[in-house]
């Protein structure tokens, strides 16, 4: 091997070794390990010292008197106020309310929430935690409910956004597959957060607004042949399509990969975890793997703990 190779095989080895140390710290920034949450969160009392913390900091919403002191209230999920002696219940108008399961144990339900890919159910949650399925179901539902959908338009900056619609669940196969099933409309910005809502039909009145709702103005919409989208260009989107009855999936820039691929995830999950979900409740599923797609670059559990706080 003469120098020159050497040296250049030296450097190429130094540069993927730098590279991989680079992505195996980022990838390690990004984890919320179950070490660092028992840690963190050892008791109940340390739970809800946490969500009094992230409700109110160190400010009485009582008397709105900064840098108090809270003193913890014997046999009670209560605080007092050391300035208007008045008491505090951070656990009031939030998910936790009025629940007689054990507060750590409805942390260690969100954080398996925040560490899975493919979801938890109810089962699931009722081995884990020891209680019945009806509370588990329960604890779950209202989990999900953080994870609803934020009303942030997508392709802001003229980025692409890809649109598709898909069916999920039901019985029937063959001719009538389309007619016990719901159906779910998406749209994906490349590299970027996700929305999917149910609807009742794929007619244009139903997918216009809600992609004009959604959707900045300007942005590039891709998407298939669908008749819906025919009339995009007129409301002020560049749209491409890409033709699949003709075995087209891919022209240039223009294709639907990645809003295939978040279906593909989403309804794997939903068969290999929840195996079956009524349509009743079928957006709460659909938003929860909507909330891990737009969240995958950072740790879910602070975020889902924030939202604990404030929803009731």
């Amino acid at each position: 091997m003469s120098q020159n190779t050497q040296e250049r095989y030296s450097s190429n080895t130094l540069l993927y070794s730098l590279t991989s140390k680079y992505i195996f710290a980022k990838m390690k920034a990004m984890r919320y390990t179950f070490k660092q949450f028992r840690t963190e969160f050892p008791d109940d009392q340390a739970c809800l010292l946490a969500v009094l913390e992230n409700r109110y900091g160190d400010t009485c919403p009582r008397c709105g008197v900064i840098g108090v002191k809270w003193h913890p209230i014997t046999g009670r999920k209560g605080f007092v106020c050391s300035e208007c002696d008045r008491h505090i219940y951070p656990l009031a108008d939030t998910i936790f309310r009025k629940s007689e399961t054990s507060l750590w144990n409805w942390f260690y339900a969100i954080y398996q929430f925040s560490v899975s890919k493919n979801g938890v159910s109810a089962k699931e949650l009722e081995r884990s935690l020891g209680v019945t399925y009806k509370t588990a179901w329960r604890m779950a539902k209202q989990i999900r409910l953080l994870m609803e959908s934020e009303n942030n338009p997508l392709g802001g900056n003229g980025d692409i956004v890809e649109i598709d619609e898909t069916y999920i669940g039901g019985r029937r196969k063959l001719a009538h597959k389309f007619d016990n099933k719901s159906i779910v409309f998406g749209a994906v910005e490349r590299d970027g957060r996700a929305l999917a809502v149910k609807v009742k039909t794929a007619g244009a009145r139903v997918l216009l607004p809600l992609i004009e709702g959604n959707v900045a103005q300007g942005a590039h919409i891709h998407s298939d042949e669908w008749q819906a989208y025919k009339t995009l260009r007129r409301r002020g989107y560049s749209h491409t399509t890409v033709n699949h009855s003709k075995l087209e999936y891919v022209r240039g820039t223009a294709y639907t990969n990645t809003i295939e691929g978040f279906w593909s995830q989403l309804k794997r999950s939903i068969d290999g975890t929840y195996h079956a979900v009524s349509p009743k409740y079928l957006q709460s599923y659909v938003d929860e793997f909507t909330f891990r797609y737009n969240y995958r670059l950072q740790p879910i559990f602070p975020v889902l703990l924030e939202r604990a706080v404030t929803l009731s």
